[in-house]
């Protein structure tokens, strides 16, 4: 399939080594699951971070910065790829579950249970879209549209997750 043709079937592998912006928009293939694209992005993100944080023996604190230019490199990537599927943002784009969500995984590095925490509260807000991750939807456009309403749950995420930690340092 050629880069600048569009169409509204779901990605398959072979739309997948298309082009370098679909590779790194469908999140290295982990955006092709058939159910929860989202969910399976948001594990390659935690696989990530594990592999930067103990085969490239990067501190946390380095992989939570690495999200920039991914992010970076996302906003490129998830604009190709949606135009070549020929939607706004089709659901096997996880490049944005994974720039928003890598952070968050290196923020709850300290134990396992906390990235469970920050993972399933990454998602909840992913899905349930609260007011100003709606807003986000709807407003923004191309990539930035993909990419930042994420960012908007991982915030939330983030914020619930520094209360988690605070009372489990202050009452545990």
């Amino acid at each position: 399939m050629a880069a600048d043709t569009t169409t509204s079937r779901a990605p398959d592998a072979r739309f997948l080594l298309s082009h370098p912006a679909h590779f790194i928009a469908l999140g290295f293939g982990s955006g092709l699951a058939p159910k929860a694209p989202g969910t399976f992005g948001t594990l390659a993100a935690l696989a990530l971070f594990w592999f930067m944080h103990l085969a490239l023996a990067m501190p946390p604190f380095v992989v939570a910065f690495a999200a920039v230019p991914l992010f970076a490199l996302g906003l490129w990537a998830s604009e190709v790829t949606a135009r070549d599927l020929g939607v706004d943002d089709h659901g096997s784009i996880v490049i944005d579950e994974m720039a928003a969500f890598l952070p968050l995984a290196a923020l709850a590095s300290a134990s396992l249970v906390l990235q469970l925490i920050a993972f399933g509260l990454f998602r909840l807000f992913d899905i349930w879209k609260p007011p100003a991750i709606g807003y986000c939807e709807k407003r923004l456009k191309g990539g930035m549209g993909v990419m930042f309403d994420d960012v908007v749950a991982a915030g939330y995420a983030y914020v619930i997750l520094i209360v988690v930690i605070v009372v489990q340092h202050k009452f545990f």
